[in-house]
């Protein structure tokens, strides 16, 4: 992707945003790319998008950002080009407004940064990458979370409870602990598939994940907005 402006679209104002820009900064790449939040969960932006998969192929990802954006200065940045787009979404199953098809869908077409965007789901949410008690932590592939405890809205302090210092911005504070917490997702996520390519494909993640909440109502613990980091560099692993 060279030095091309790239857009990066996350959930939240806070622990999303702050994620990504310490990532990009870590890794050197943050004056390539901007961060914007689009404030609501990836359910709201399937309810932006055509009832007909045919009419998908029509969408203007920025204008559909923009027709919800009240805050000028991202109407701004948004207004700007682009060679890439990156949606940082989380599965959020226990929303309200969650379907499999609805996340089926737009995980099938949002596949290409340089065309109609590419999205990285977090399951069950970007607090994943903090769910780590250590750097590596051998129990990480271990590591899932109940529909039950979604629905309560445990997760959260669940995960500030295991996070190694209990402290977000203590936790992979450089590049050496967050190359592991990319190659630990990584790895899981090669266990979760059954492949040993060198990024699963994001379909057959969100299959296995649907299968697991559908038939035992539990998710696997997984990251996967890291994974734009070991794409960006070839090298990575």
């Amino acid at each position: 992707m060279g030095k091309s402006k790239i857009l990066v679209i996350v959930e939240g104002a806070k622990t999303d945003f702050n994620l990504m820009k310490r990532l990009l900064s870590v890794y050197g790449i943050s004056e390539t790319h901007q961060i914007v939040s689009y404030n609501t969960n990836i359910y709201t932006l399937y309810s932006q998008l055509p009832d007909s998969y045919d009419e998908y192929d029509d969408i203007d990802l920025l204008q559909l950002l923009k027709e919800r954006e009240k805050d000028e200065s991202k109407r701004t940045l948004l207004n700007e080009r682009y060679s890439d787009i990156l949606l940082v979404f989380d599965l959020d199953p226990q929303a309200p407004d969650f379907a499999p098809e609805k996340v089926i869908k737009m995980t099938k077409y949002f596949t290409e940064s340089t065309n109609m965007g590419k999205l990285y789901l977090n399951y069950p949410m970007v607090e994943s990458f903090y769910h780590m008690s250590d750097i590596p932590d051998e129990k990480y592939n271990e590591y899932i979370v109940s529909l039950d405890g979604l629905k309560n809205k445990k997760y959260k302090q669940m995960v500030h409870n295991i996070c190694r210092d209990g402290d977000y911005t203590k936790f992979a504070s450089n590049k050496e602990e967050c190359d592991i917490v990319i190659k630990q997702n990584l790895e899981k996520s090669k266990l979760l598939t059954n492949t040993n390519e060198y990024l699963p494909n994001s379909i057959d993640i969100l299959n296995k994940q649907l299968d697991l909440l559908i038939n035992k109502k539990i998710i696997s613990v997984l990251c996967t907005c890291i994974f734009y980091i070991a794409e960006y560099n070839s090298d990575f692993i």
